[in-house]
C-alpha cells in the first residue's frame, strides 16, 4: 500500500478512484505519564512520554485508514491528512484520512 500526502503518487497513473477512507482512534492520557510531564515542564525538555503516546496514535490510525482502502480494492491512499480533536476529558481523537486509488 503506497501512503502520500501528495495528491498523485510520482511515477504512477491513477487508474481508479475509489473515494475517502478514514482512520482513527481515541486514546486518554496515563497518570504516569502526566506526572512526568508535570515534572518536565519545570525543567523544559521534549515529554517522551507523550510523543510516544501521539506516534502510536498516529500509526494505529493509518493501519485503519490504509486497512480500510485494501478492502475496498486500492493499492494506494492520496492526500492523507491527519486531524485531532478532543472527545472528553483527558481523551483525544487521532484521525486519518485520505483518497484511496489504485495506481500502474
Amino acid at each position: 500500500m503506497i501512503l502520500t500526502n501528495v495528491s498523485t503518487v510520482p511515477g504512477k497513473k491513477i487508474v481508479e478512484h475509489f473515494g475517502i477512507v478514514q482512520g482513527s482512534t481515541v486514546r486518554a492520557k496515563h497518570i504516569g505519564r502526566d506526572f512526568m510531564a508535570g515534572l518536565k515542564n519545570l525543567v523544559g525538555g521534549e515529554l517522551k512520554g507523550y510523543t510516544e503516546l501521539l506516534q502510536d496514535s498516529r500509526d494505529e490510525a493509518v493501519s485503519r485508514m490504509a486497512e480500510q482502502a485494501r478492502m475496498m480494492g486500492a493499492n494506494a491512499v492520496v492526500n492523507i491528512r491527519f486531524a485531532t480533536s478532543s472527545v472528553a476529558q483527558g481523551a483525544a481523537e487521532l484521525f486519518a484520512y485520505g483518497t484511496a486509488v489504485r495506481v500502474e
